[in-house]
């Protein structure tokens, strides 16, 4: 039997609505990741492809219904979308794409030394040094945001029937 006492969603605390000014100063963190990111010339779409690649290594629910529908908008197609998991084994991502794929995710497990200089090699390849500190900072800015969903337990309600 385990010793784990699971606490209902219902009794967690959304720590954005009861620490409002961290969670401001987490989403001026972001705008500003957002912003050196466009003046890195790094478009949207690219930055959503961060955002849920992150989202999905973190188990974040929340920000994988927030960020599904901001990439979406941005035209991305439902092929990337589906298969950006295995992003690795498809020919769909170019190779800026993969770059930043392999720099957000080590971004994400910044422990395991051995992928964090493989992607750091690849993405020095192909992205300049704006570009991947721009990929690096949106990659924490989500990050954080996971966190805070996840330890919220923030809701993803079922879309309304079209």
């Amino acid at each position: 039997m385990s010793d784990v006492t699971v606490v209902p969603a219902d009794r967690r605390v959304f720590v954005d609505k009861q620490s409002p000014k961290a969670y401001q100063a987490l989403l001026a963190a972001a705008e500003a990741a957002r912003e050196v990111a466009a003046e890195a010339g790094l478009d949207r779409r690219l930055i959503e492809l961060v955002n849920l690649r992150v989202s999905q290594i973190n188990g974040c629910a929340y920000c994988l219904h927030v960020h599904t529908r901001a990439a979406n908008r941005e035209g991305e197609t439902s092929q990337r979308l589906g298969v950006l998991p295995a992003w690795r084994d498809t020919e769909v991502f170019s190779d800026r794409e993969r770059a930043a794929l392999g720099l957000a995710e080590a971004t994400t497990a910044p422990a395991d030394a051995a992928l964090q200089e493989a992607a750091y090699g690849v993405a020095r390849a192909v992205l300049s040094d704006e570009e991947i500190s721009a990929v690096v900072w949106v990659s924490i800015a989500i990050n954080a945001f996971n966190r805070v969903s996840i330890l919220s337990k923030h809701p993803v309600r079922p879309a309304p029937a079209r």
